[in-house]
């Protein structure tokens, strides 16, 4: 008898949770790409074709090169803009450095991915070029130094993958952090780096939004870019 009473409210209670505990969403199927390619639910912001998704600061075309299927900073023309915005983000990025390499520390292969206009993960060719730690390549610039340093010879293509979780403000109007996770060329170079609102210094949008464009930074040197794409979280 008592263990048959015992039984049963062990029962009801499981019933009782499990009638509680929310029901999981099923996952959205997507066709992940193959060799290099985007998954299917990516908005591909840079194909090799065309600037058809970016303007200027002022909403212009913009005149940065393509070429040969990649994307050229055009120095002096200024930054590029992403038409479209996003918040919560997984952005992958391709780029190349100058080659032969010119310059040292910060003058030698300058650009820079912008995340919501405000936080740059810092483009550089850092193969045997020193700089300070938190302006090398994969640093959240002037916030976090990259765990290692990743770099491959000027020239090679180099892989960013970054998940972005923006900064939020709160309903009390605190801010909540957001966070950095970055992979250079398969190795993790920021883990959960925590971004509590303030952008990077010259930053061209100021303050904690929910969405922004990413740039693409114009800092005078040819760097090359190409197959860049995003997908929303």
């Amino acid at each position: 008898m008592k263990f048959t009473h015992l039984l049963s409210i062990s029962l009801l209670s499981f019933s009782v949770f499990a009638a509680d505990a929310p029901a999981e969403k099923e996952p959205k199927v997507i066709t992940p790409g193959k060799d290099g390619a985007p998954p299917s639910d990516a908005i591909v912001l840079f194909d090799g074709k065309d600037l058809s998704h970016w303007k200027t600061e002022t909403g212009d075309q913009p005149k940065w090169k393509v070429h040969d299927g990649i994307l050229e900073v055009a120095k002096g023309t200024g930054n590029i803009f992403s038409k479209d915005e996003f918040g919560d983000v997984q952005l992958h990025v391709e780029f190349a450095e100058p080659t032969p390499a010119h310059g040292t520390g910060q003058d030698r292969g300058n650009s820079g991915v912008y995340l919501e206009g405000r936080y740059e993960v810092q483009v550089l060719d850092c193969y045997n070029n020193k700089t300070y730690p938190n302006g090398q390549t994969a640093a959240i610039y002037g916030i976090s130094a990259p765990l290692v340093n990743a770099c491959r010879p000027p020239g090679e293509w180099q892989t960013y993958e970054i998940i972005f979780h923006p900064p939020k403000q709160t309903a009390d109007g605190k801010v909540q952090s957001g966070s950095f996770t970055v992979l250079h060329n398969g190795a993790l170079v920021q883990d959960h780096t925590e971004i509590k609102g303030e952008p990077t210094r010259a930053a061209n949008f100021t303050g904690v939004a929910e969405q922004g464009p990413l740039i693409l930074q114009d800092h005078g040197h040819a760097v090359r870019y190409r197959n860049i794409w995003a997908r929303r979280l």
